[in-house]
């Protein structure tokens, strides 16, 4: 059961580590005027967050129920479900850029470069950015919660 939960959070923390990557990637790389190559490299990095975003969803359930500290730790703080918050937030919004490369495959296809409109040229970006905002967030969140800040117990003694 050990070696099952270091690999679980073992591929918890790897795909965090990956999303920072691709969405930084995804930040360099998008503009609105793009090459054919930078538009294939956006598809498949916005493709392997995509499956980052999934196995941390799936190794964080995972963890919460069956490896963690007893889901009761998780679920009862307050803290975890800002946690929770940030990252479907952060989810909903990533499905704007995702959508907008989606309509880039028939382009491709036709071996032409797709056309980003002003509007993705502006949003985009900054869409990009607070993504990254609240992945970064999110291990501060997950200190907190680790510390037990969040429990009433907790904030007593923290709070006048």
């Amino acid at each position: 059961m050990v070696l099952k939960s270091a690999i679980v959070a073992y591929i918890h923390y790897l795909s965090f580590a990956i999303i920072f990557a691709t969405l930084t990637i995804e930040h360099l790389t998008f503009k609105a005027e793009l090459t054919f190559k930078d538009a294939v490299k956006i598809l498949i990095v916005d493709t392997l967050y995509g499956l980052a975003g999934t196995a941390i969803l799936v190794t964080g359930i995972l963890r919460v129920l069956y490896f963690g500290q007893g889901k009761e730790f998780y679920t009862e703080n307050p803290v975890f479900w800002v946690k929770v918050g940030i990252f479907i937030f952060v989810g909903l919004l990533s499905l704007y850029p995702t959508i907008s490369y989606l309509f880039w495959i028939k382009p491709l296809r036709a071996k032409e470069i797709p056309t980003v409109s002003e509007l993705q040229a502006k949003l985009i970006p900054i869409v990009i950015r607070v993504e990254l905002l609240g992945f970064g967030l999110i291990p501060l969140v997950a200190t907190l919660m680790a510390r037990g800040i969040g429990y009433p117990e907790v904030l007593s003694l923290l709070l006048p």
